[in-house]
């Protein structure tokens, strides 16, 4: 194996995180600006009042579009799988 399949590889490992995480985390970071500019009109300074909704968006996130994610992850991995005997060469 070279190192350019290597580096294949590698990408397409982090092209499939990001394409993972980044509805959770886009969505986490917005409702997370959102509660921090509300705590800044209002001074409250709560602490626990910007984990609940990061929480639930999160969750709420990951039961809809959970199917789909791992779906993804499925594919990679049989296709990955599927290159192990082209790796022996």
């Amino acid at each position: 194996m070279s190192t350019g399949e290597i580096a294949v590889l590698m990408r397409g490992a982090v092209v499939q995180v990001i394409t993972m995480v980044a509805p959770v985390l886009g969505l986490a970071l917005i409702v997370g600006l959102i509660v921090a500019i509300f705590q800044a009109t209002t001074s409250i300074q709560e602490q626990t009042l910007t984990f609940l909704p990061k929480l639930l968006v999160i969750l709420l996130v990951v039961a809809l579009l959970g199917g789909t994610m791992f779906d993804t992850l499925g594919e990679y991995t049989v296709r990955l799988f599927s290159r192990i005997p082209d790796f022996a060469k």
